[in-house]
């Protein structure tokens, strides 16, 4: 084991100490694969899935797996062919049995920040789907929850930006300047820093880099 895996261990360990009064569960997977095998155990034959736009479940191959269900009815948006059809599925994702996501930022605490374009991932990690499964990379921890969410303007939007063909001053400079534009993702901003139904929402640690 490295240093930085162990290290990522052992801040594991002590993010998950807060996980039971914050009213989620979590655990601690060494490697992205371990990671995806974890995330694919929730999923039982006839559930209804959906998954938010994420890097990180895309790197661990976790989209692919589900996509590879022929047991359950998976909600993608990928497959809607009109802007009526991508809408429908926000909505029907809303009350399916997993919702698959990951997170902008998690500080040493326990405390979630995500920041959102339409809403529909930070709206399903909030109410509706019976279990949301977050599958977070180390590398998205950090040490305050002040440096979470300056986490999140600094290194997770200005990528997602460019990933999203998105014509923002953070996509052109690296730096946020606070925009309004209509290509600006940074519509809501949440934190979460409890599970108000106890164990629905499950954080997957994992002690490899993923996502922005």
């Amino acid at each position: 084991m490295t240093p930085k895996q162990q290290y990522y261990e052992n801040a594991a360990r002590t993010i998950m100490k807060t996980f039971e009064k914050r009213g989620f569960e979590g655990c601690y997977c060494a490697t992205k694969e371990e990671a995806a095998q974890k995330a694919m155990s929730y999923v039982k034959p006839g559930m209804s899935v959906s998954f938010g736009g994420s890097m990180s479940i895309n790197e661990c191959g976790l989209t692919d797996a589900l996509k590879a269900r022929t047991d359950i009815t998976l909600l993608d948006r990928s497959q809607a062919k009109t802007p009526e059809e991508t809408a429908a599925i926000y909505h029907q994702a809303l009350s399916c049995d997993c919702y698959f996501m990951s997170t902008n930022a998690i500080s040493m605490d326990g405390q979630l920040v995500n920041t959102d374009g339409t809403g529909n991932r930070v709206a399903a990690l909030i109410y509706g789907p019976e279990n949301v499964i977050l599958v977070v990379g180390m590398n998205k921890v950090t040490a305050t929850l002040e440096d979470a969410q300056k986490r999140v303007k600094a290194l997770a939007t200005p990528p997602n930006c460019l990933r999203l063909d998105k014509k923002t001053p953070c996509a052109i400079t690296g730096v946020c300047q606070d925009c309004f534009g209509e290509d600006c993702i940074c519509s809501q901003t949440v934190i979460t820093r409890r599970s108000a139904v106890r164990g629905r929402i499950k954080i997957i640690l994992v002690g490899e880099e993923l996502g922005y």
